[in-house]
């Protein structure tokens, strides 16, 4: 029998508050973003690791304020000239910016606008500022001065409420005893979660079946070698 051909188009992923599963790991960035009017300097940085629901959090909260986004990576300074009049800014992975200076300074600016008018700024990054390497001092200081609010790597329930959303994301039906095997075999960590559902559905269209434990046991041991 031939092999069903399988196309890697993107899974759309659901970014509503009422999709996003709060742990007592992540409880806290929750209540600081919906306390976003009491932000210290109206700036907040949301630190996590790949896959954490950063993203996740900052649609929650443009849609809240009606905020605009941008990858840090995108910065330019028309840009930033562009963005300095939104209503609030919300600027993902600023720690993949370091030591380029066209975006450096782009953020710079964007940064001194927003303040001027009392526009709130999100920024996100997996570590803290210190540990980014900024050549432009004036930038370092500034990212310094945000409050901070953390998603720490998740626990065995919100493994699983991830690993559900991301299934559900890719309409890809997840039985519980395939998610309960899983679970107690993969690394803790979201990366590590995206990739087994991403893995799985691949088998699956492959199969043209719905997954099963055996495609669970195959890929879990891949990962392993």
């Amino acid at each position: 029998m031939a092999e069903q051909l399988v196309f890697d188009l993107p899974p759309r992923a659901a970014m509503g508050r009422e999709d996003f599963f709060v742990s007592p790991g992540n409880a806290a960035a929750v209540a600081g973003i919906d306390g976003w009017q009491g932000w210290p300097f109206g700036k907040m940085l949301l630190v996590g690791p790949e896959g954490a629901g950063k993203t996740h959090l900052v649609h929650v909260w443009a849609d809240i304020v009606g905020a605009e986004v941008i990858k840090a990576r995108d910065l330019t300074d028309a840009a930033g000239e562009a963005l300095a009049r939104a209503s609030g800014v919300a600027v993902e992975d600023v720690d993949e910016i370091a030591g380029r200076g066209d975006a450096e300074t782009a953020l710079f600016h964007l940064h001194n606008a927003l303040a001027q008018r009392g526009a709130p700024l999100l920024l996100t990054a997996r570590s803290a500022p210190e540990r980014w390497g900024l050549d432009l001092p004036d930038l370092d200081s500034r990212m310094r001065q945000a409050g901070v609010l953390r998603l720490a790597p998740p626990d065995d329930a919100l493994l699983a409420a991830v690993m559900m959303k991301l299934a559900l994301d890719r309409e890809m039906p997840l039985k519980p005893r395939v998610l309960s095997y899983a679970l107690k075999r993969i690394e803790r960590s979201f990366a590590a979660a995206q990739a087994f559902i991403a893995a799985l559905d691949a088998m699956a269209l492959a199969a043209k079946r719905p997954p099963t434990r055996k495609m669970a046991k195959a890929i879990l041991a891949e990962d392993k070698d």
